[in-house]
């Protein structure tokens, strides 16, 4: 999921803008509230794969190219996996 759509110097920063991925995460973490609980399980498994060979995130990954890029590790993907996690592992329907 993109923080926004990129337009040419909007952020002044030269390169492509990847999927963020803690907003990708938060849309898991969202799916899942709502009830859309298979929709939240396929987003977080696709997205817990982009981990590296360590299991640490970067803030952005390039889906064309498929990398990651942007800081890393990057603390706001690893507490939005967790979270999502947490948010997966309760039982039944979203609390309401």
């Amino acid at each position: 999921m993109l923080r926004y759509r990129p337009k040419k110097e909007v952020d002044g920063l030269s390169g492509e803008e990847g999927s963020f991925i803690a907003c990708s995460f938060w849309l898991a973490d969202c799916y899942a509230l709502l009830g859309r609980r298979r929709e939240a399980e396929d987003l977080f498994a696709r997205l817990s794969g982009l981990r590296n060979d360590v299991g640490l995130f970067s803030e952005e990954y390039l889906v064309p190219h498929k990398r990651m890029v942007g800081n890393f590790p990057q603390t706001f993907s690893h507490v939005g996996h967790v979270v999502t996690a947490g948010t997966l592992s309760r039982p039944g329907p979203p609390p309401g």
